[in-house]
């Protein structure tokens, strides 16, 4: 791995590195803040799954985290979004496709099955690294906004007892039936709908073998909440399964990093909780 900065914060580190990927076959960079309790004894971790166009600095300079989980002795990892430095078709005309939008699953269309496997990296490379090199326990919990929101709902409800909590902020909650996902999935996928399903969480829910409770944040003045997020589809399909579901519609805020940063402390006390901090 290669440090790429080091930078105090709130009594932690937060500190980026750029490191070879097996998964995606290329560089990745991320980010990670050290609360000052690691220099004692490891802690646990949030992973954070950022949105479309965004990188791993977005959630670092925009969110205004790092004071409240420094008072809770609480790592956290910032991934980027999709693999860089290819040159696929297409990869760079727009901003809800190819980099910088990996949807955080698996390609299996070529050419992007090469590189984009953005949920392998997540889920297991990426844990695997930073629990090897940094004071990390092996305790996980993980959130994320907008098309990171829907990453981070499905990488836990695709992996029972891997995480110990789960949020997200304005979540792609359908996205098989909205036209980012419909998008994404057509050109990272395929055309077959059946296969989409193993990465909406709507359609997870329905199976899933563990309840963890969701918490949700969703402002009700978000330009893309009636097409793109559908908060209603993940309130239906949660009801129908019995999933425990605290989904907060928030008057007045929009999709921005304004929103996240009026309620990341709750969130983060609600992870710290499930971790045992």
């Amino acid at each position: 791995m290669e440090l790429l900065s080091s930078t105090k914060v709130s009594g932690g580190w937060l500190k980026r590195y750029r490191h070879e990927s097996l998964s995606v076959k290329g560089d990745m960079v991320f980010a990670i803040f050290l609360p000052a309790q690691a220099e004692s004894a490891s802690v646990p971790v949030l992973y954070w799954l950022s949105g479309l166009t965004c990188t791993d600095e977005n959630f670092s300079q925009k969110a205004g985290a790092f004071k409240k989980a420094a008072e809770l002795g609480l790592a956290i990892v910032m991934p980027d979004t999709s693999p860089r430095g290819t040159d696929y078709p297409g990869e760079h005309e727009s901003y809800d496709f190819g980099s910088g939008a990996g949807f955080y699953v698996n390609a299996t269309v070529a050419p992007y099955s090469n590189t984009y496997h953005m949920y392998d990296y997540v889920v297991k490379e990426l844990p695997t690294l930073v629990e090897e090199h940094f004071p990390v326990t092996d305790k996980r919990s993980i959130s994320g906004h907008s098309m990171g929101g829907h990453g981070a709902l499905i990488c836990a409800l695709k992996n029972p007892g891997r995480y110990q909590s789960v949020s997200a902020f304005a979540p792609i909650t359908n996205p098989t039936q909205c036209p980012w996902g419909e998008k994404a999935f057509t050109g990272y996928l395929g055309d077959d709908r059946e296969v989409w399903k193993a990465w909406d969480t709507c359609e997870l829910i329905a199976t899933a073998s563990e309840r963890l409770p969701l918490l949700v944040d969703q402002g009700e003045a978000d330009n893309f909440l009636e097409e793109q997020l559908k908060p209603e589809a993940l309130e239906q399909a949660c009801e129908k399964a019995g999933h425990e579901l605290t989904l907060r519609r928030q008057s007045g805020y929009d999709h921005s990093y304004f929103f996240i940063s009026s309620f990341i402390d709750d969130h983060l006390a609600h992870h710290a909780k499930a971790l045992g901090l």
